[in-house]
């Protein structure tokens, strides 16, 4: 490990809540959270448990996949009278195969949001689209919106420091996801899929966080916070505590991750020690 992962792995842990996602329904787990009040209800066990951020789907009528404004307001509106304005609000602009980078865009222009994730691969998805992307990460920066790159694979870590370097990425030190196991069959990540991700950002500037797919998400999140990431976990990508059986909640998967890390050294960031850390401008 080099000096500056190092002191990583001894800092505190930026646990974030992914609760729903863009597929799940109740018929996956009944406590799977849909409504702006069962958001609110999650967000504040989930702060409880040690999650400073919650990353948050919001869906429509007929609790599919949605990018609405206007829902993403009222599901903000309800988390923030549960937990007050500390808490990272993390919205996703995740095309799930329904929308395209100007729909995802226009989405972030019309909410301002104070924190977003961003699939690079689908917000620049070739060199056309490069002039556009730039723009808009341009315009994001100005407004201090805080974009978190999710990334599926190695060649997608090169692609986003090759971006960098070409000023299309305008972050210095940008905030990255690793998704770990996207591509393995049944969607059943391992801590070792971490890997391939760190040899393509090795000796480039970044701030990074995981997320795994399967009953190892744990032990995906406490790898990632061995080596000095940070991590997201919760009912998007995983329904299971590392005992094998059924989580009750998303909180519990929080609890899990921050008990454990903490053995290692690395207690989990408070709200304001998150926004802090990231430059997130409070809620």
């Amino acid at each position: 490990m080099t000096a500056e992962a190092v002191e990583a792995a001894a800092s505190p842990l930026l646990i974030a809540v992914a609760p729903n996602g863009a597929r799940k329904t109740k018929l996956d787990h009944p406590a799977l959270p849909i409504s702006p009040d069962e958001l609110a209800e999650t967000a504040r066990a989930a702060l409880d448990a040690g999650a400073a951020m919650i990353h948050l789907h919001v869906r429509d009528d007929e609790e599919r996949h949605s990018l609405d404004v206007e829902r993403y307001r009222d599901a903000i509106a309800a988390v923030r009278q549960a937990v007050g304005p500390d808490m990272i609000v993390q919205v996703t602009s995740e095309a799930a195969g329904i929308f395209g980078s100007a729909e995802q865009m226009a989405m972030v222009r019309g909410l301002t949001p104070q924190a977003v994730s961003l699939a690079v691969r689908e917000i620049i998805p070739d060199e056309a689209a490069e002039s556009e992307g730039a723009a808009f990460l341009a315009w994001m920066a100005q407004e201090g919106i805080r974009p978190q790159y999710i990334l599926y694979s190695a060649e997608d870590v090169t692609r986003l420091f090759e971006l960098r370097c070409r000023g299309i990425v305008p972050d210095e030190r940008p905030f990255l996801l690793f998704v770990l196991g996207r591509y393995t069959a049944g969607q059943r990540s391992q801590p070792a899929d971490l890997l391939p991700f760190l040899m393509a950002a090795e000796g480039q500037p970044c701030d990074w966080a995981i997320c795994a797919f399967g009953p190892l998400e744990g032990a995906s999140a406490l790898t990632a916070a061995a080596l000095g990431g940070h991590v997201r976990v919760g009912f998007e990508n995983n329904l299971f505590l590392a005992d094998g059986t059924v989580a009750p909640d998303n909180a519990a998967l929080v609890r899990q991750v921050a008990e454990s890390a903490a053995l290692m050294g690395r207690r989990a960031m408070s709200p304001v020690e998150a926004r802090r850390y990231f430059a997130i401008e409070r809620g």
